[in-house]
């Protein structure tokens, strides 16, 4: 009686299952919304933060393999960068405002300029742009107080 040989592709889904977790500094954030990428950069033997901020355009998910396309206009030219979930050159991920769209893809934007281009959105404060949730957020937080009714 021969042992039955595992799958390879369940294999490799064990193995990711194993290596990858959501990453503690990643907040969560989706299409449609402005955000703040820090990224590492090395020149040399020096390595420096450099902020990259724009639209996320695109989400790409598949474990390991995850995904986020971000797009700026820079100097009036188009620029896009993908970066990975867990990929160590991005230090951090800072929302700047949510953005509300009916699409899963945003690409009909790289036609669009100027005010046409735009995307309706709020801005986010204090602790949920770091990752908090927005229940989690104290005074100190930055977060903005919302007053309570008073029944007299």
């Amino acid at each position: 009686m021969s042992a039955k040989r595992p799958n390879p592709s369940e294999l490799m889904k064990k193995a990711e299952k194993a290596v990858s977790g959501t990453r503690a500094s990643m907040p969560s954030f989706s299409i449609g919304d402005v955000v703040k990428v820090h990224v590492k950069v090395k020149e040399g033997e020096k390595t420096r933060i450099q902020i990259f901020e724009g639209l996320v355009i695109r989400q790409k998910r598949g474990g390991n393999n995850s995904c986020f396309t971000v797009r700026k206009i820079s100097y009036t030219i188009g620029v896009e960068r993908i970066f990975p979930y867990n990929s160590p050159t991005v230090d951090k991920v800072q929302v700047v405002s949510r953005g509300e769209v009916r699409r899963a893809k945003l690409y009909y934007l790289r036609d669009l300029k100027g005010r046409a281009a735009r995307v309706k959105s709020d801005l986010v404060f204090g602790a949920e742009a770091e990752g908090t949730p927005a229940g989690e957020a104290g005074p100190e937080s930055g977060a903005p107080i919302q007053a309570q009714a008073v029944q007299a």
